[in-house]
């Protein structure tokens, strides 16, 4: 999958290590990094300084820290998914909380995933390497998403219950 990776991280530290660990992962995938809640969502809706699509491309995937200043990542992912245009980004949950309610919370905005930051630096470039696999190696996404709508095919139209007016006495 080629694209743009948006990383939302507000933890200078955390930046500094993810960008290492996607070098020594192999992303080849340009990442942009946007600090806040408030700056994700100028990126992804394309305002602000961050109108220019040449420079700031939709990303095919968003790591998207939870606890972020302005706006929470639970309440970005929820305004990406009532974004008809940004539906089809790939929204990974990264963030250092395993408490329950949050991954209940991710999951039901519509996280494609939820992933725990390691403990160390030494783990994330494995943890990379999976996202990169799974991610951007192996997922299929459609040609133009936004354009797309899904069609039946024909095995769709076979399967379907038939509905015919039957009299049962």
């Amino acid at each position: 999958m080629n694209g743009t990776i948006l990383l939302v991280e507000d933890d200078a530290n955390d930046v500094f290590f993810m960008q290492r660990a996607m070098k020594l992962a192999g992303v080849l995938h340009p990442v942009h990094v946007v600090s806040d809640g408030q700056q994700a969502m100028h990126y992804l809706a394309g305002t602000g300084g961050h109108a220019d699509r040449a420079k700031f491309p939709l990303p095919c995937l968003v790591l998207l820290d939870l606890k972020l200043p302005l706006i929470m990542g639970l309440d970005v992912l929820k305004w990406i998914r009532d974004q008809p245009e940004l539906k089809h980004i790939i929204v990974l949950v990264f963030t250092s909380s395993r408490l329950a309610p949050d991954i209940s919370k991710a999951y039901f905005l519509g996280a494609n995933s939820y992933l725990v930051k390691p403990s160390s630096a030494e783990e994330l470039p494995e943890t990379v390497r999976m996202i990169k696999r799974y991610w951007l190696e192996m997922s299929q996404l459609p040609r133009d998403p936004a354009l797309e709508e899904p069609t039946e095919t024909p095995t769709q139209n076979n399967a379907r219950p038939r509905h015919d007016s039957v009299s049962m006495q």
